[in-house]
């Protein structure tokens, strides 16, 4: 076989379907049948010069996928099948792999370079390879510049492959030495130059012991800063693209270079390259984020709490910083509206401008309105549109006070040029500009209103006859509308939107069913603005929102008529019934959430709900992600009567609790079946087996999205409150599912801030389901079956209550739950809280809390917990 390895390397990749077929199956048997003579002989394919480049890169490439996947389980499967090769075969293979770094072929250079680094990333935290830095460093001094230049791409993959505690602080000293020398302008190729500059960007994390020694750090930032000045374009980026990984990973060391830097980057945002020029931009809207977070965080207030003091370099380098920004607004390119994802220098500079407002605050104000109104009126359209986008990329941050006098006299210009300005662009920025005057300028909260009776009508038909305008236009005229309509949430019985609340829903109706809908994200924006119109109406439009049920039915209706589709149409339709479905679950949330409304509707529940369940069979694996949250407000909405579904819906209910690849699926799916139990109550009772079934799977495949384990605990929790008692039956296979999740959650302390807050979801998930099977056992006979749970339950509180990182919501669920052990298990419970460790102090903190959400539950529970030991 290992003979003909080339030949099916190459037919793999054959232009022929079958050709290729065979040769991908011959490929899969060899690896089955023996998977270390198939490994060696894809490493020696990449390491053997003689050999055609597109067999090596493939046999490279093979190699590679046989050591990682994207999916955790599969990855972990990969890992350990490796670990237990023969170490005679793993070594023959390196061998192979670091011979392959001095091949003349840039291409299998590269491959092995990867396929080095992934197997680096199994084997050094192992303990394993202890020899490979070593071995890569003393090519490092080889002549050819190639081998050199293969070398600092295998240590730059290596960077970001490994975590920095697996490499000794020794060899991280000579991977940045050699790194930093590679990157040094006396060295002569460019290549080498390259690969060094890429390699320190992964490498960055490495040196927080050498970014806190002055000597080391100045040396490192006077080389990247050269670097940046390179005669080669590719080397200036990675250069620029170093610079603002150190600005967000060593934001507290930057203060002597500051100066500098800026003169490096407002040099290169003037006059380099736009991919040049986009990293200068970013390193400054990368400042910009940290000072943010950092403000946010303590408020301006630095006597404490803070370990990274806030150094205010944006307030600082404001007079100079805004003008350069400034200027890139006039760089816009004539077609960039029209290509969604574009990025160019005027959107990067628009966004950093928007972030330093949010950085300062007021002081930006006067420093950009000049050139808003030097510009504004310009017959150059790119001067008009810069000013525009100059305007609204302040409107966040600065106070109200400061904003609304100037956005009262601009609001009439605005609304004009939006009808009137020949220019496409000047009117997508000036319809985006609205859109954030009334996101971040209107609302219930303000005193001085921008909208008031007067202009109210005028802006409503101005946006109106936006809608038919170009896609582009009219995509941002919903998008205003949508927060014009936010912005009415709460205004009590009557909204101002009221009298033309038919209009604007006829108007996005027929915006849904233009032509060309579909460019722009235009019939989804449509459909979002809709929704808010809906959820933000008040009572006296119930009657329109009722009309409405019919004409998105039969839409839907439409959508599922089965004509012969093409793969993309077929796609448009899936994306336009998930549009319907959300629009159907918000009018099926509002008309429900009042008792006269929900009486009218009820004559459509039948229907709608015969349409769900079309929606799901049509798409079979993947169901609705959309019809389901719609099913889940119809439950909520329709109470007992649901029931009448269930017999239907109950096989759609369990293949989405059977999703794993589609994760998200399978989570609202979870959601789901809590609105079921809420709805049905004990009337769920019969299709508990098969739902508990489900879920105790779930929980205990290593395939599921961890995300999705937190909900299906609390999903416990409404199974038991809804069938009380009769919970009895899953008591064993659920609370030791939950005990060993709770052991999990509760010893994650010094973890990072991703960790942290799953542990805290994972804990409100668990907390929920004991308070809803102590709920749910309440006054049943049978609370002594939970009696044997009750030191368990105790001692997570306590663990939880002493490892101090607990958010607000687990600190809530968490004194609820003690207080239901107090109040189903009575005087058993009170004992054993009485000798529980912290329960009085977590008490005591509850009660003082701030949030009255956390002291109203503390209240309750201290009063159960008296109650238990006073019996």
């Amino acid at each position: 076989m290992a003979m003909e390895v080339t030949q099916v390397l190459l037919n793999a990749q054959s232009i022929d379907g079958n050709v290729r077929k065979h040769a991908e199956e011959s490929l899969k048997q060899f690896q089955e049948q023996n998977l270390s003579s198939f490994l060696l002989s894809l490493s020696s394919e990449l390491a053997n010069d003689e050999k055609p480049i597109d067999s090596r890169k493939l046999g490279g490439l093979i190699l590679k996928n046989a050591l990682d996947a994207k999916e955790q389980h599969r990855k972990l499967e990969l890992v350990q099948r490796w670990l237990s090769l023969d170490a005679n075969v793993k070594s023959q293979i390196k061998a192979c792999l670091l011979k392959t770094l001095s091949s003349p072929v840039a291409d299998a250079r590269s491959t092995s370079s990867q396929v080095i680094a992934k197997i680096a990333g199994i084997e050094l935290p192992q303990k394993q390879w202890p020899e490979l830095i070593g071995s890569l460093l003393s090519n490092i001094h080889q002549l050819p510049a190639h081998v050199k230049q293969a070398t600092l791409e295998t240590l730059g993959y290596l960077c970001e492959e490994v975590s920095p505690d697996v490499v000794d602080q020794d060899q991280v000293n000579k991977i940045l030495t050699a790194v930093v020398q590679g990157m040094n302008a006396s060295e002569g190729n460019s290549d080498v130059r390259l690969a060094a500059t890429r390699a320190l960007y992964n490498a960055l994390g490495f040196a927080q012991a050498n970014f806190t020694n002055d000597m080391e750090r100045d040396y490192i930032m006077r080389v990247v800063c050269e670097a940046t000045l390179c005669p080669e374009l590719k080397i200036r980026q990675a250069a620029f693209e170093c610079l603002v990984s150190i600005s967000s990973t060593y934001y507290e060391k930057l203060a002597p270079y500051i100066q500098d830097i800026f003169s490096i980057t407002a040099k290169a945002v003037r006059e380099d390259e736009e991919p040049v020029a986009l990293q200068a931009i970013e390193f400054w809207s990368s400042i910009c984020d940290e000072e943010i977070d950092i403000l946010e965080d303590y408020g301006g207030d630095f006597t404490g709490d803070s370990d990274i003091p806030c150094f205010y370099f944006i307030k600082q380098a404001l007079p100079a910083l805004v003008p350069m920004l400034l200027e890139t607004l006039l760089k816009q390119e004539e077609d960039q509206d029209q290509d969604e994802g574009a990025w160019n220098i005027a959107m990067a500079g628009g966004t950093c401008l928007g972030l330093v407002a949010r950085t300062v605050g007021d002081d930006i104000v006067p420093l950009v309105m000049p050139f808003i109104e030097e510009n504004i009126t310009k017959p150059d359209w790119r001067q008009r549109e810069a000013a525009t986008y100059a305007f609204g990329s302040i409107l966040e941050g600065p106070s109200p006070d400061k904003l609304i006098p100037i956005v009262n006299v601009a609001l009439n210009f605005m609304l004009s040029a939006l009808t009137k300005d020949p220019n496409n662009h000047v009117k997508d920025t000036t319809a985006w500009t609205l859109g954030r005057i009334f996101e971040f300028l209107h609302g219930s909260t303000l005193d001085a209103p921008v909208i008031t009776q007067a202009n109210c009508q005028q802006i409503i038909t101005v946006l109106l006859q936006s809608m038919k305008d170009a896609p582009n236009v009219a995509e941002k005229a919903c998008g205003a509308l949508y927060f014009l309509a936010q912005g009415y949430e709460e205004v009590g019985p009557s909204s101002p939107l009221t009298p033309y609340f038919q209009e604007i829903v006829q108007s996005l109706l027929t915006v849904t069913h233009r032509e060309d809908a579909g460019e722009s994200r235009l019939r989804t924006a449509a459909y979002e603005t809709l929704n808010e119109v809906v959820r933000c109406s008040t009572d006296e439009t119930a009657p329109m929102v009722l009309q409405l049920v019919p004409v998105i039915m039969m839409e839907l209706h439409n959508t599922l008529e089965g004509q012969k589709l093409s793969s993309d149409e077929r796609e448009k339709q899936n994306e336009l019934q998930g549009l319907l479905c959300g629009c159907l679950q918000v009018i099926i949330q509002k008309l429900g959430s009042s008792e006269p409304t929900k009486y009218v509707f009820m004559q459509y529940a039948d229907q709608i709900m015969g349409l769900f369940l079309r929606v799901f069979a049509c798409r079979s694996a993947t169901m609705h992600e959309e019809a389901m949250l719609a099913i889940g407000s119809l439950a909520y909405a329709t109470g007992l009567d649901f029931a009448k579904y269930m017999p239907e819906f109950y096989k759609y209910l369990e293949m989405g609790l059977q999703n794993f690849e589609e994760y998200q699926v399978c989570a609202v799916t979870v959601g789901v079946v809590g609105d079921v139990c809420r709805a049905l109550e004990d009337k769920i009772l019969p299709y508990c087996d098969g739902i508990m079934t489900q879920l105790l799977k779930d929980l205990s495949s290593n395939q599921l999205h961890r995300s999705v384990k937190p909900p299906i605990f609390s999903c416990f929790g409404d199974i038991a409150l809804a069938i009380g008692e009769n919970f009895e039956k899953y008591l064993m296979y659920a609370m030791p599912m939950l005990q060993s999740a709770a052991d999990l959650s509760a010893h994650t302390a010094g973890a990072d801030d991703e960790m942290t807050e799953y542990a805290n979801s994972l804990r409100n998930g668990i907390l929920e389901a004991y308070s809803g099977i102590l709920q749910g056992f309440k006054n049943s006979p049978k609370t002594q079956l939970l009696i044997p749970y009750a030191p368990h339950i105790l001692q997570f509180l306590d663990s939880i209550y002493m490892e101090k990182d607990m958010d607000e919501v687990v600190m809530k669920t968490a004194i609820g739950v003690l207080g239901d052990l107090a109040d189903t298990l009575g005087s058993n419970a009170g004992s054993l809280i009485q000798q529980s460790l912290s329960s009085k102090d977590f008490l005591n903190e509850c009660l003082s809390s701030e949030d009255h959400m956390i002291k109203e539950s503390a209240e309750w529970a201290k009063l159960a917990i008296s109650r238990a030991i006073s019996v």
